[in-house]
This record gives structure tokens, sequence and C-alpha cells, in this order.
């Protein structure tokens, strides 16, 4: 036993076991270094030698696989939030990645399980919060972006030693189902009702981009002259509209008292546009014949307001402009989508929905899904997904091919129409 007791000098590295003079075995296991460079070692006791063992061997395998605690007082759920989502992610990802992040942090994650050490945080403490965020009305996909967001978070916090595992891997979150109908595209009629409405319209191929081509909204509220060859029938898509956000810029001794959007000496805090990040969505668009002639005489009638305007002019190289030049808003983007729709007196439905109709009618034309891919932006490794996702099949499609079926396996001749308000023959 005295053997077993005394304490030898052992290599840099390697843990120390002892039997101290509490009756009880003591460990001291390297762990790395400090912020300030001075080695870092965690204490362990235990009654007998094989417990101790055992759990230095499980230190020593955490510590070699990086995901050991570090030193220091322990992260709450709520500070390494708020800390890994302004100083970690808002350095590296877009500006409308990072509001979906901090909405997710502020609104639902640090009022449901901000209080938990990081290190305690548990899978049953996510799934009863996002269970308490379906009970309060929030909808299965909001409780899947708080998932996704408190998941990279608890990611970064293991590689970096905060947390020994991440509970939000482990954590189920609740199903997603689509409704069938969710997405219903427009019908040729349709789209024909809303060119017919459009026309009358200021900035009226705006909508046909998105009705024929399917471009996306900050994809047209970006496009500018020079990404525009109506010589050559295309267009270049590279850049993106962002949503505005601005800050108060009234003095705080005399404050508006209004939302900063709202504040007559507003100022931008975001940048117009960002560059598209995907190589897919950096592409080429083919334009047709119509929609050449809609955006030359939407060219003209830009030089006329421009002329009429005058000094007022805010001048840029945006396809599409406010009444007097200047960057269209995404906000007034929506609100004019809305009342074309009504106008129309076509059903509603939300703006992204005319790229599915746009990409189904590329696909009832027969264009080959390489083209209607480049034509949509989809990824390589993605297409195919994205095809099951925004092609429909119209109802007379179906029709047709039971049609086809019932020649080719029973021979069902085709019954004639037969006019009802002929008289029987005798």
């Amino acid at each position: 036993m005295a053997e077993e007791q005394k304490r030898t000098r052992r290599a840099n590295g390697e843990s120390a076991i002892y039997y101290g003079k509490d009756e009880r075995w003591h460990a001291r296991v390297p762990m790395g270094y400090k912020d300030d460079g001075t080695p870092y070692r965690r204490h362990l006791t235990r009654p007998t030698r094989k417990e101790l063992v055992d759990e230095v061997r499980k230190l020593e395998k955490q510590r070699d696989e990086g995901s050991a605690q570090q030193p220091g007082k322990p992260w709450t759920v709520e500070k390494w939030l708020w800390h890994w989502v302004e100083n970690i992610a808002k350095p590296v990802v877009s500006e409308n990645t990072y509001d979906g992040y901090e909405v997710a942090v502020r609104v639902h994650l640090v009022p449901g399980v901000g209080k938990h050490r990081i290190d305690r945080l548990e899978p049953e403490h996510l799934e009863s919060l996002y269970r308490r965020m379906q009970k309060s009305g929030s909808k299965p996909g909001t409780a899947h972006q708080a998932h996704r967001t408190i998941r990279t978070a608890l990611g970064e916090a293991a590689r970096r030693g905060h947390a020994a595992k991440n509970a939000a891997a482990l954590a189920k979150p609740p199903r997603m189902e689509e409704a069938e109908d969710e997405v219903e595209p427009y019908s040729l009629e349709e789209v024909q009702s809303l060119l017919i409405e459009v026309n009358k319209r200021r900035n009226s191929a705006r909508w046909m981009l998105a009705l024929a081509l399917g471009l996306r909204q900050g994809e047209t509220l970006g496009l500018r002259w020079s990404d525009v060859d109506l010589d050559n029938e295309y267009l270049k898509l590279r850049r993106n509209r962002l949503r505005p956000r601005y800050k108060h810029g009234c003095p705080e001794a005399s404050p508006c008292g209004r939302k900063a959007g709202y504040c007559p000496n507003r100022e931008q805090v975001r940048r117009e546009t960002k560059n598209t990040k995907s190589r897919a969505g950096r592409r080429a668009v083919p334009l047709p014949g119509p929609l050449v002639a809609m955006l030359r005489s939407h060219a003209e009638v830009q030089a006329r307001e421009r002329k009429t305007a005058g000094d007022l002019w805010v001048e840029s190289d945006y396809v599409f402009t406010r009444a007097l030049g200047g960057p269209l808003s995404p906000n007034t983007d929506y609100h004019d989508w809305k009342r074309l729709l009504v106008d129309a007196r076509v059903r509603d439905a939300r703006l992204h929905d005319a790229r599915h109709t746009a990409a189904t009618v590329l696909m009832l034309l027969g264009v080959p899904d390489r083209v209607i891919d480049q034509i949509m932006g989809w990824e390589p490794g993605t297409s195919a997904r994205m095809r099951a996702r925004y092609l429909h099949v119209p109802d007379a499609m179906l029709k047709d091919v039971a049609r086809k079926i019932a020649d080719a396996i029973w021979g069902t001749p085709r019954t004639p129409a037969v006019d009802k308000n002929q008289d029987n023959e005798v």
C-alpha cells in the first residue's frame, strides 16, 4: 500500500495519481494552458483508485478529442448565445442569416433556456422549449429556426471546449409537415390576367421577370442596367437587394419618438445590395422577346421620369426605381404585389409563389432540366430536390396521362362529346 501511496515524478503531460491524507485517491490531469499561458490541471478525487483511474482516462480522452471543458467560469446559455451571435457569427454570415439568428436568440432561446449553464444544458430542455413555443402559437418552422440556431451556436461552443457536448445535436425538433396545397402555381390564364393589369402599372417589367423567369425579389430589385443586354436578349444576375435597416438620426436631446424606420432623419446602417454568394446564383438568364420590348419601353419611361424630376432625381443604375429614382424597398415591392393581385382579380399568394409558377411553365414547355436549373439558379447538388419542390404537375397534365394509360392498357375508345341540346333521334 505504501508503494501505491508514494508520489512519483511523472513525465510532462502525464496525469499524477496519489493517495491523500484524507484517505481518498486524487489525480491532477494536465488539460493544456490558460489564457495567460500558465498550465491548467484538473483535480479529480474518488474513494477508490479504480474509480479514479476510470475518470482520469475519460477526462484524458475528452482532452485529446478537444471536447473537455476549458478553465474559467462556465458560460450560461444566454451569455454564450449573445457572444456567439454578435462576435462569432455576425462577421462571417450574411445580413439575412444574422437577422434570423438574432431573432431566434432574442425572442425564443434566451427567454426559454438562457439561464442554464452551457455545460449542463440537456436535449430535454430544448425539446420542452419547442413544445412551449408551439403551444404559444409558434409554427413548427419557427421552432426549427430556433433549433438550427442553437445547434450551430452550441457546436461552436463544443469545438472551443466550453461544453463537452452539443445538446441541440441530440434534441429532436418538432416535425415539419408541409400542407399538400401550400403552394399552387398560377395557371397560364391567371398569368395572362396579371399581364393585362401589369401593363397598366409603373415598373411593369418587374412583375413579368418574376412570373416568366422566376427571379427572386432580391435579384430583381438588385438588377442594374449594366447587368442587362437587350441587344443580345439576356441579363446577368450577380447581386441581391437587401432589406433596409435604419437607426435614428435625430438628436438624443430631442428624440422623434418614432421607430427608427420612420425617423425623419433616419440613417441607413445596412448596405443596399450584396453579391450573390453561390456560383449557381451568379448566372445569365435569357430574355423572351416580349420582355425585351417591355424593358426597352421601361428604359424610355425611366428616362422621361429622370428628366421631369430634374434635381430631385436620385441617380442610380437600378433597373427598377422609385418615382424619383433610388432603389425600391422590398417592403414597398411586397405591398405593390398584393395590390396587383387584387386589381387583377387573381387569388392571393406569396410573391415567392410566382417563382413556382415560372418553374412549372418551363417544365410544361419541355425545357431540359439543366437549363431550368440555370434559369432558376439552383446548385447542382440540390437541383433535383429543388425541382421536386418547385415543379408542380397541373391537373390537366395528370388527366392527359390517365387517358394515355387507358388507351395503352385497355384500348379504351374516347367517348365523343354529346350535345345535350340536340333532340334524340327516333
